[in-house]
């Protein structure tokens, strides 16, 4: 259990307004959304604002234990971030919250409750920040350890609050659901037609993803054996290896790399029968939105970053090397070269027959 420095004993019933600072990766938000909702199971009656960086905003909009959004919109020049801080600050000291909990671990998120003038400030003690913190969470070697939504379920823990494990669940609003059928619609694709989706990209970068080559070779078979329409999904930093990918292919798929916002391409997603994608961001917004989902490890550890949900499988293989957590692999690559595109299918058949 993490060790927790407390200036003093935070009085639950006198708590109606709450900030959460969201994280700024959309796999780390989507492994949140548990502590989340436990946030919510223990002040039933308070407010719940989410500050989030823009780009993962979708994932907490339709969510049933947010009742309000800012948005942080810090940009890349020095003057612009200064600007930006002093605003988010003021709407902080606005909002007149009464508990800010930081899901990121930067320095800055309790920089900006602090000048905020949040009352209670609860956190991990990382980035040199706890002096800011009115409740500093020391992470034991355990937590490190564990997948990384528990991680963030021990920050409520460490207070003895109640924070039970259960998987994120992800709103898509029926908007964004009207959206991806005009998409899909234009496409070409019926309502009754069945659809793969296909997550090439990796954005933590080219060690965390298998071949396009291979991607291309079970879409192909998901076209061939399925009948399924295939629909690329990616970044727009993502376009080249989503290109690659349907280049690749012997029949005609869809590549919606880089074509919609966020909160469409969960829509899209809701709408396929199957996944199959590298650890991502896009990985855990499938298997929080219940689809079927083939998980692709190789440098990184499936403990603490893979798909929590009934209906997934890993496919990995245990190298010597791995996880390694490189971004860039020094090596060989073997993690990920030494994973066939076969074995993939084969657990893509198999949980294909449990699911259904």
């Amino acid at each position: 259990m993490p060790k927790l420095l407390a200036r003093e004993k935070i009085d639950k019933t006198k708590v109606k307004r709450i900030l959460i600072r969201a994280t700024n990766w959309v796999g780390d938000a989507v492994m949140t959304l548990p502590a989340l909702e436990a946030v919510k199971d223990n002040f039933p009656s308070a407010s719940i604002t989410v500050l989030a960086k823009p780009w993962v905003e979708p994932i907490f909009r339709k969510h049933l234990a947010v009742d309000r959004i800012l948005t942080f919109k810090k940009g890349e020049g020095a003057l612009t971030g200064v600007g930006e801080m002093i605003r988010v600050i003021r709407l902080i000291r606005k909002g007149r919250f009464d508990l800010a909990i930081l899901f990121q671990n930067a320095f800055e998120a309790a920089l900006l409750t602090y000048m905020g003038g949040v009352k209670y400030r609860i956190g991990y003690g990382t980035d040199g920040r706890g002096f800011l913190l009115t409740h500093k969470i020391i992470p034991s070697d355990e937590v490190l350890k564990i997948h990384q939504s528990a991680y963030y379920l021990s920050i409520l823990r460490s207070m003895d609050w109640e924070a039970k494990d259960r998987n994120p669940a992800i709103h898509v609003s029926q908007e964004d659901k009207d959206s991806a059928d005009r998409i899909l619609g234009i496409e070409g694709i019926k309502e009754r037609d069945l659809l793969v989706g296909i997550s090439p990209g990796a954005i933590f970068g080219s060690a965390k993803r298998w071949s396009p080559e291979r991607f291309a070779e079970i879409g192909d078979r998901a076209v061939e054996e399925w009948r399924a329409k295939v629909l690329v999904f990616g970044s727009g930093k993502e376009k080249e290896v989503c290109s690659h990918v349907c280049s690749s292919m012997v029949h005609q798929s869809v590549n919606l790399c880089g074509r919609t916002s966020l909160n469409v391409v969960m829509g899209l997603i809701s709408r396929c029968l199957f996944f199959a994608t590298n650890d991502s961001g896009l990985m855990h917004i499938a298997v929080a939105l219940n689809v079927p989902t083939v998980a692709i490890f190789g440098p990184t550890d499936h403990v603490a970053t893979g798909p929590l949900g009934l209906r997934t499988m890993i496919v990995k293989h245990n190298i010597e090397c791995a996880p390694c957590l490189k971004s860039e692999c020094p090596t060989d690559h073997r993690c990920m070269l030494k994973i066939g595109s076969e074995e993939v299918w084969e657990a893509m058949e198999r949980l294909r027959k449990e699911v259904n």
